[in-house]
């Protein structure tokens, strides 16, 4: 079971050794940039094939202007057009992806996240064969023997932190192993608030347009929190209609305390910006987000000092944070352009320009051994060194939960627990009752 870790483990120990030696939006990428860099030849990216249009869509809206600029570039090297669509963030994408495969010129790439989602498209996707990416990387999404998908990123979250809001506080990051330990911490962060400039001590939000921070990603606290990496257990257990009481009375008692110490206003009505300004504007010390928010931190001139620190989702001690690749590319099988859509994603994993556009422009760690920089944005680089530690990682599940469970059918109640409207204790009654449907 840490074969996976292990693969993630090698990743980054390669990069780190080589370098050492050396708001919602849809858009189109339609401006043309003068080729920089090396030249595009045929063993490198494929088959280049002059104007051809292909059409991605895609759901980080953090790195959407960044995919787009590189689309330019690979347009003024190949001729290729790429036309970069995003939906994600408060948008569904899910949903919006449906609406486009029901559109006059559906997506030739498009994402999936996990087994969920490979279920929910697998009848819409194409198996890679023999393309150069499959041999640098370890974290290609396969299934019935084929290679399907396209890792886009490692990515992970913890709970993430200001550094001099903690020292200021009295505060030492590296006690924050425990419910215990962070309520105690909490308490004494509210109690400085004024002091510190702070609106909150937490940053989280579960209103309808985040069910993901909610539904997926702090549900993945039950899943996988506390056990060993690749431990599918919880998780199989959901998949079966069985809840475990025990532990998500443990977890609740973790989602309370977020919600307890959070901005009344970000939490209930908050949208992304919302949510992530407060932490970049250091009205709060601890934020509920991944790695995946560095390009906005850098968009916006954050250049404070933070870290991750595990969540303590369940009773215990922890000292890992989430980490998986948990997003791929994947190929419409009915495009008129499947070469061109595989050259663009080769071109993207062996080129020095898609490597400049993953670590320094997108500000994401590669899945790609081949890749020698190393990622200088803090949270990515944080998450760099947890990947060093022993144990430092807990599996990512929540993608492999049955399509629109996460999102549609939990999120809301993470909604009716944050209002007033239900307890605690109907907050776990109405989890374990919809664990129990999936019979």
């Amino acid at each position: 079971m840490k074969k996976r870790l292990q693969q993630l483990l090698t990743l980054v120990l390669v990069l780190t050794f080589l370098a050492g030696c050396g708001t919602s939006q849809e858009k189109n990428s339609t401006n043309e940039t003068s080729a920089q860099g090396s030249e595009v030849t045929e063993n490198e990216s494929g088959k280049v094939s002059e104007n051809v249009e292909i059409i991605m869509y895609q759901n980080k809206v953090e790195i959407g202007e960044q995919l787009m600029a590189f689309a330019d570039t690979y347009e003024a090297l190949t001729g290729t057009k790429v036309v970069v669509k995003t939906s994600g963030g408060d948008a569904p994408y899910q949903e919006n992806l449906k609406a486009e495969f029901q559109s006059d010129r559906q997506p030739d790439i498009f994402i999936i996240e996990g087994l969920g989602g490979y279920n929910t498209w697998n009848s819409k996707m194409a198996p890679f064969n023999g393309d150069a990416w499959i041999d640098l990387t370890a974290l290609e999404f396969e299934a019935d023997g084929q290679v399907y998908g396209f890792p886009v990123a490692v990515e992970a979250w913890g709970m993430g932190y200001n550094k001099a809001i903690l020292e200021q506080a009295g505060v030492d990051p590296t006690t924050l192993t425990s419910q215990e330990a962070f309520k105690e911490a909490f308490e004494k962060i509210d109690g400085q608030k004024d002091s510190l400039g702070l609106d909150s001590v937490v940053s989280m939000a579960v209103g309808p347009e985040l069910r993901w921070v909610t539904g997926l990603h702090n549900f993945n606290g039950y899943l996988s929190a506390g056990l060993e990496y690749g431990d599918r257990t919880v998780l199989d257990k959901l998949l079966n209609g069985e809840a475990d009481l025990e532990r998500l009375e443990q977890y609740a008692d973790w989602v309370e305390l977020l919600f307890d110490y959070a901005d009344r206003r970000i939490l209930l009505t908050g949208n992304y910006d919302a949510q992530v300004g407060a932490f970049a504007t250091e009205k709060t010390a601890f934020i509920h987000q991944g790695n995946w928010i560095d390009p906005w931190l850098a968009e916006n001139g954050v250049d404070f000092d933070m870290g991750y620190v595990p969540h303590a989702s369940v009773a215990g001690e922890h000292n890992a944070i989430f980490i998986g690749a948990p997003s791929y590319y994947v190929l419409n099988k009915d495009s008129k352009h499947l070469d061109e859509a595989k050259a663009f994603l080769n071109f993207l994993a062996t080129s020095e320009e898609g490597h400049n556009y993953m670590v320094k422009e997108a500000k994401m760690i590669p899945a790609f051994t081949n890749v020698t920089i190393t990622p200088d944005a803090p949270l990515s680089a944080d998450v760099a060194k947890w990947l060093t530690k022993e144990n430092g990682a807990y599996t990512w599940l929540q993608n492999d939960m049955p399509d629109g469970f996460g999102m549609g059918t939990i999120g809301p109640i993470y909604e009716s627990f944050a209002s007033g409207n239900i307890t605690k204790e109907g907050f776990v009654d109405q989890l374990a009752m919809k664990i129990e449907e999936l019979k």
